[in-house]
């Protein structure tokens, strides 16, 4: 196996390069070298891309906000960091907002305007001789930035991976478990998540990173260790508890029971329901909290009431609403992944001609998707119910998070018949806590949790499954998931919300592609994802091969999505992203 300068350099010598070679600055508020590992799909996006424009010749920087402070000074100033795969990587240290996004939500006035940090950051810009500007996440800055950047003639784009812009909450979701289609002028938004006083939350963060940087993360540990036991005592006003030699576990809830089976043996009877008992009852507190149901027709309402987007009736959140979509319509180019989180922006008021479709290719998309290619089963069809010798295996990927509504898949199993139910077995792939979900689903014997995953069992992992599920609740945009699946030729079942109807092609859509690549289901709803997956299970509907999927799907390779996103900053620097240039632009990089 080479070394991996050796791969690197086989990379960066088949990797075509640019004639005309650009300073491009990127925005974030992740560590750009963690990847998914912080920030999820958007920072994997924005580091992959930030890695192609390297390869293609352009010289790369990234800045990254809200994450970093210090004791002293307490100013803001930017200091490079580190360099990875050939970007050079700065962090703004003691910004006066904080990211990630729910951690600023009692911020707004902030987040609205900060003239003394934009310029600090127009200074850097020029410094670099940045020729464009690409803002995957403004969270951790103030919006008036993007106004500073263009005031100096130069070019900006913004990928929009959430709502954020127009929603600090992120996911338009009221309390993380609605979707929000009335925020009553920002009147909703009071309340809508638990955060801390944004000045208090700026000093521990610069003690605890002080702390660190001084003495190290282990002496840290130990020291807030110390801290915390140290607290209990003088509010106890008692000692600590001495540590039990043995554990009383007799009224542990989390213990497995007894069988209550156990006495039958081998033996099973027509009456028996097919579940297992091991007693693992939620107890109080551990209930995962119910989520919204969505209407069917949600993202119809979402984009037919513009009047209602266009309230301001309470300052902070109405305004900070208003504030956001001025930034974008500032911008030279709005280029989400999804045509509907274009779409609902300009309900809200961006511009319609500053906005263009750039759809997302990645690395390890690319990789799925030539591994399947590969496969003698390409063009096999995986399942059929009346000849498969085995059921139908069913895959969640993601996480926990109440967002991605693991709770509405795992109450769909529970509406399964038992005749259903077996002919189906479930793969649980989710990152993030589990045990309550694990106990409520503890008696299906079909029900497998296998925990988190990383990019390198993604890739391997085509070959656990024959359908994908999304059972999101928020307005998704285009998650990397449905395009993971698609890359690998899975059929999938999706919530209609947000960005996936763009993907997904149900069976009879399109004459020419009959079996379609997915089945819709509206969003929070547990009885129509148990529909969706019993027409599966008893053959109402058909899967198709990898290769059927593929044909039906729109995919873009990672190749492709650097090259149209250089296109796009080659045409505005040309007009320094004036207006004129702007439909030029659009048509160069579609082509």
């Amino acid at each position: 196996m080479n070394a991996p300068s050796d791969e690197q350099a086989s990379l960066a010598a088949a990797w075509p390069k640019t004639d005309a070679p650009m300073t491009v600055a990127l925005f974030g508020w992740a560590r750009l070298a963690a990847q998914a590992a912080e920030g999820s799909g958007y920072n994997l996006a924005a580091s992959e891309l930030a890695a192609g424009l390297v390869l293609s010749g352009h010289r790369v920087h990234y800045l990254r906000s809200g994450m970093d402070y210090t004791l002293h000074p307490r100013s803001p100033h930017v200091k490079k960091v580190e360099t990875w795969r050939g970007v050079t990587c700065h962090h703004l240290f003691n910004s006066p907002n904080l990211s990630p996004a729910s951690s600023n939500f009692r911020n707004m006035t902030q987040e609205r305007g900060d003239p003394a940090t934009a310029e600090l950051i127009a200074g850097w810009l020029k410094a670099i001789k940045a020729d464009v500007v690409h803002i995957h996440s403004l969270e951790g800055f103030g919006l008036d930035v993007v106004a500073k950047i263009r005031e100096a003639g130069t070019p900006v784009v913004i990928t929009p991976h959430n709502y954020w812009f127009v929603c600090p909450q992120v996911d338009l979701l009221h309390k993380e478990r609605d979707v929000c289609l009335d925020y009553e002028g920002g009147q909703k938004c009071v309340g809508c998540l638990e955060a801390p006083d944004p000045k208090t939350a700026i000093t521990k963060r610069a003690t605890q990173q002080t702390v660190i940087r001084t003495l190290g993360p282990q002496a840290y540990g130990m020291l807030d260790k110390t801290y915390r036991t140290a607290k209990k005592v003088v509010k106890r006003g008692e000692a600590a508890e001495p540590l039990a030699v043995y554990e009383d576990i007799s009224d542990n809830p989390n213990s497995i029971s007894p069988d209550p089976q156990a006495w039958r043996g081998f033996s099973v009877s027509p009456e028996d329901n097919g579940e297992n008992e091991f007693g693992l009852w939620l107890t109080k507190g551990e209930e995962p909290p119910r989520l919204g149901r969505a209407p069917a027709d949600a993202n119809e309402r979402m984009l037919s009431a513009r009047d209602v987007h266009l309230k301001v009736l309470n300052e902070d959140y109405g305004g900070r609403r208003q504030a956001g979509i001025e930034a974008l319509n500032t911008a030279s180019l709005i280029t989400p992944p999804s045509r509907f989180m274009l779409q609902v922006h300009e309900t809200m008021g961006l511009d319609p001609e500053r906005g263009h479709h750039l759809r997302l290719g990645l690395p390890h998309f690319d990789q799925i998707n030539r591994k399947v290619r590969r496969s003698p089963y390409y063009k096999r069809r995986p399942w059929k119910a009346e000849t498969s010798g085995r059921p139908v295996r069913i895959a969640f990927f993601g996480t926990t998070r109440n967002n991605k509504g693991f709770r509405i898949l795992a109450e769909a199993i529970e509406l399964l018949d038992q005749s259903i139910r077996q002919r189906c077995q479930f793969l649980m792939r989710a990152g993030g806590y589990d045990w309550h979900f694990r106990k409520m689903l503890s008696r299906f014997p079909e029900v497998s949790f296998v925990g988190g995953y990383d990019q390198v069992m993604l890739v391997a992992s085509g070959g656990d499954y024959d359908v994908g599920v999304l059972s999101h609740v928020w307005f998704e945009n285009s998650p990397l998931v449905l395009l993971e699946h698609l890359h690998a030729g899975k059929f999938v079942i999706s919530s209609r919300l947000g960005g996936p109807p763009e993907w997904v092609v149900e069976p009879g859509d399109s004459p020419e592609h009959p079996l379609g690549n997915g089945l819709m289901a509206p969003g929070g709803s547990p009885e129509d994802l148990a529909e969706a997956i019993r027409k599966i299970a008893v053959g109402e509907v058909q899967l198709p091969s990898a290769s059927e999927v593929h044909a039906a799907s729109t995919l873009v390779s990672y190749p492709e999505h650097v090259r149209e996103a250089q296109g796009l900053y080659s045409g505005l620097t040309r007009g320094q992203g004036g207006p004129e240039q702007l439909q030029e632009t659009l048509s160069a990089g579609s082509a």
